[in-house]
């Protein structure tokens, strides 16, 4: 007698026919086709979203739940890290009625740091460019701005510009004065190491940039100075 799950030409034609039924696949071939579309179907919980996780919570063994909450919890802990860390971005402007809210009720792990200015001051003016390019560096640090006697009252022209950190809430330093930032030399990346130095933000220098700058004043301050032996020479001849 014929095999009927024999591969004849014959049993081909008798299938196509009607004569003979499909034939049947082998158990391994079968056991590999359901795990492939058991894997196309139902994705790990490593690749789900919190929504999927959710949806999909019935369909894992209890030997995976404990896993699963863990992942849920690390996923959960990512999202709230970068909801904080793009949450602000830019120098905003507040006025004195905003200022409880935007600074003492800023929220938990908030840092702020608030430039007190005024216009026609040109240090001022500079450090609003430099604090917007930081806002954008730094968005998990609010960066906030304002007409100094619109916040404080009588607050005199002589104290600005000024800088005040804050960390939920509390004050952390405080910068006053020009003589404080070094005037128009003051550089973002200056402004930065001092922002960091009160713990505003995590800077990636290496070191303060205006040692750098002070070292390469020292440098060429000895080099131009005229030597010892320069100036024996010099008496010598006359």
């Amino acid at each position: 007698m014929q095999d009927p799950n024999a591969d004849t030409e014959w049993n081909d034609i008798l299938r196509k026919k009607g004569i003979l039924p499909p034939k049947e696949a082998p158990p391994e071939e079968e056991e590999e086709e359901q795990l492939h579309q058991t894997q196309s179907v139902v994705k790990t919980y490593e690749s789900m979203t919190l929504e999927e996780l959710e949806e999909n919570e019935d369909e894992f063994s209890e030997e995976d739940e404990l896993a699963m909450e863990m992942y849920r919890q690390k996923r959960l802990a990512e999202w709230k890290a970068n909801q904080i860390k793009n949450m602000f971005g830019e120098l905003n402007e507040i006025s004195g009625q905003d200022y409880v809210q935007e600074v003492n009720k800023a929220g938990t792990g908030i840092w702020v740091v608030l430039h007190l200015y005024k216009q026609g001051i040109p240090l001022c003016t500079l450090i609003n460019q430099h604090l917007s390019q930081l806002a954008r560096k730094f968005p998990q640090t609010k960066f906030l701005k304002s007409i100094s006697t619109t916040c404080i009252p009588n607050y005199p022209d002589r104290n600005l510009p000024t800088v005040f950190v804050y960390h939920e809430g509390e004050m952390k330093a405080q910068f006053i004065g020009p003589l404080v930032f070094g005037g128009m030399n003051l550089t973002c990346d200056e402004l930065e190491w001092r922002l960091s130095e009160s713990g505003a933000v995590k800077t990636d220098l290496e070191e303060n940039p205006r040692k750098q700058i002070q070292d390469q004043l020292l440098t060429s301050i000895r080099c131009s100075a005229p030597s010892r032996k320069d100036h024996d020479e010099d008496s010598d001849e006359d």
